[in-house]
């Protein structure tokens, strides 16, 4: 079974609580003992440190944070280097900012580098990429739409055709939007995308 952030997060709690029963500085005292120690509040105010397991709820919220942060940068990035690319058609831009993001083994990252540098003539620069982008994530089905583009424009149209199977196979129908472009593209025969 695997073990997920939360369950990691209860298990170190649970050992957390288990272990402070034995280091508290008011040991446990027999439920029959003729004078048992005072509970904590009646004895003077201490100076409350937090415990364990608020230490571990405060440092993995911090992370969390942190995570939460990264990935909206993460997604600001990647709208600017696209907007570069599709809005503006400044390819160069566009790849120089994706590779600024830092996350070119992220499968939109990788697979939007291959289509700037196919964009650009430069298709070994764009199978890198789209072979990358399908390594990371098989089921990609833009991937596997401009890997079928590129193999096209390489005039490998039975290669383009598997490719679209590829397609047909992972979104379960033809109605999909990467498949009916890359089948208008295989239907118009063009050799430019």
């Amino acid at each position: 079974m695997p073990v997920t952030k939360a369950s990691r997060f209860a298990i170190i709690a649970a050992l957390a609580l288990f272990a402070g029963a034995f280091a508290s500085s008011n040991p446990a005292v027999a439920i029959d003992t003729e004078s048992p120690a005072a509970p904590a509040a009646t004895q003077g105010k201490a100076e409350k440190k937090p415990g364990i397991v608020q230490r571990i709820k405060k440092r993995f919220s911090k992370k969390k944070n942190k995570e939460k942060k990264s990935e909206q940068e993460f997604f600001q990035r990647y709208r600017a280097a696209h907007d570069l690319i599709y809005k503006e058609k400044n390819f160069a831009a566009g790849i120089v900012a994706l590779h600024a993001i830092g996350h070119d083994e992220h499968p939109d990252v990788a697979n939007l580098l291959g289509f700037a540098s196919r964009k650009l003539g430069d298709y070994d620069q764009a199978k890198y990429w789209y072979e990358a982008a399908l390594a990371t994530d098989p089921r990609h089905t833009r991937t596997w739409q401009y890997y079928g583009l590129w193999h096209l424009e390489q005039g490998n149209r039975l290669k383009a055709e598997d490719h679209l199977e590829k397609i047909h196979v992972i979104c379960g129908n033809t109605t999909c939007e990467d498949y009916t472009s890359l089948k208008a593209a295989l239907d118009a025969g063009a050799t430019s995308y």
